[in-house]
């Protein structure tokens, strides 16, 4: 798990979005944003990413062996990635969609 919480942190600083911190979610390693979860690890092989439900069926459908979810993840807006299916550009895409979702959305609401 190391290896990969290393791999997203990395990204997640590329990508120069402000306040994201390492955290922990489910007592695995996690990025957060204002307290908000962006991203967290499930295991040395898997990422969940904060995500709207109507683009996590999207990604799903657009490109299955990297995006997918479990039964317990249905129905949560949250989709899973396989992380050696995924290069750096699509996690960082994945890192900002969740920035967006938690922190942009909801400052604009207020």
């Amino acid at each position: 798990m190391e290896a990969a919480f290393a791999r997203v942190s990395k990204i997640a600083a590329s990508t120069g979005l402000p306040g994201i911190e390492a955290a922990t979610s489910y007592g695995t390693p996690a990025l957060k944003a204002r307290g908000k979860l962006l991203v967290r690890v499930k295991d040395a092989e898997t990422l969940v990413f904060m995500c709207p439900q109507d683009e996590k069926a999207f990604l799903m459908e657009a490109d299955p062996d990297v995006f997918y979810e479990t039964d317990h993840y249905r129905g949560y807006p949250a989709v899973l990635l396989r992380l050696a299916a995924a290069d750096d550009v699509t996690i960082a895409g994945r890192i900002e969609a969740a920035f967006k979702m938690q922190i942009a959305a909801k400052a604009k609401r207020r």
